[in-house]
């Protein structure tokens, strides 16, 4: 089987790289990191996929991700040229070379940015973005379905929540920074949020279950580790994993909010209480597919990789 794949040297493309080693995969990409890789821009002009003679699938990872404090003075512009028009463009060059099956990496902001207690996002939920980067990425997922309707090409969405694992950035990592000082932290009292997250390695798991299922045509997949934590137990597993102390210190929601609002940083305090969860039974029951890697597992690898790095610095 031929399989392109969008994005290869990102943290979700380079893992699904690793685990294709015995099909035949192009890798698109803005830096070519091989012989078999060529120049992309994904963008509004794209290369000619039929030069790669009928492939089958196509993986499409790369995007503009998510940016805190964007100084783009037009980012939903932006994010739409390259998230919305750019995989347009793609899934239409596939059309025309030939490519059977389309599979986008989307994000669970398309459903929106936080749940209700025990009323966890589902797959056929009303779309609800509420950043520019939701909205570029439910924009592209409503633009594919519709091609697919038009062309016949298999479309499959994934919509992943926070993903981490070994080399993970942004506010997983300095959580994670944070807990291996071996400190007591200030997560004690955030108890009763929950969030769904998933590693790695179970989304790509995931996406490799996705090229060649019969049942996964033209459908919408949520996907988490399936087991959610609360701020304070995600922070319990961190320490663990790390072998550190997880004595945490009882700070009152109500101070966080306080913070929140005299440092102008609501939007992040609201994520560290808040809860995204996602029900991810449809996934499971029509695909027959599970989580091969517990929460446990997954931090424990990322702390190790956390680890050995520290060891490099």
């Amino acid at each position: 089987m031929k399989i392109i794949i969008t994005g290869g040297s990102g943290f979700v493309g380079r893992r699904v790289l690793s685990l294709l080693k015995n099909h035949d995969v192009i890798n698109l990409t803005r830096n070519p990191l091989n012989h078999k890789d060529c120049k992309y821009e994904l963008g509004n002009e794209i290369n000619n996929l039929s030069i790669f003679d009928s492939p089958d699938v196509i993986i499409h990872c790369a995007a503009r991700v998510h940016i805190m404090n964007d100084s783009s003075t037009n980012p939903l512009d932006d994010y739409r040229e390259v998230n919305t028009k750019g995989t347009l463009n793609l899934a239409k060059q596939a059309v025309e070379a030939g490519v059977k099956r389309f599979i986008f990496i989307s994000s669970i902001k398309v459903n929106g940015e936080a749940t209700q207690s025990d009323k966890p996002f589902k797959f056929d939920d009303n779309r609800a973005p509420q950043d520019f980067y939701g909205q570029s990425k439910s924009e592209a997922e409503e633009q594919l379905l519709q091609l697919a309707e038009e062309t016949g090409l298999e479309v499959v969405i994934i919509r992943p929540t926070l993903v981490y694992g070994p080399g993970v950035k942004a506010n997983f990592a300095s959580l994670l920074n944070l807990a291996s000082k071996g400190l007591p932290l200030p997560f004690g009292c955030i108890k009763n949020n929950k969030r769904s997250l998933v590693s790695v390695d179970n989304l790509v798991d995931l996406i490799v279950t996705c090229i060649d299922h019969p049942k996964a045509v033209n459908q919408v997949f949520l996907v988490s580790d399936d087991n959610d934590v609360s701020t304070s137990e995600m922070v319990q597993q961190m320490a663990k994993a790390l072998g550190k102390s997880q004595w945490q210190l009882p700070v009152p929601i109500a101070c966080y909010r306080l913070v929140g609002k005299v440092v102008g940083k609501e939007d992040v305090i609201g994520r560290l209480l808040g809860s995204l969860q996602v029900d991810i039974t449809h996934t499971k029951e029509t695909l027959g597919w599970q989580p091969s890697q517990t929460i446990e597992e997954g931090f424990k690898q990322t702390a190790d990789a956390f680890l050995q790095s520290k060891l490099k610095d």
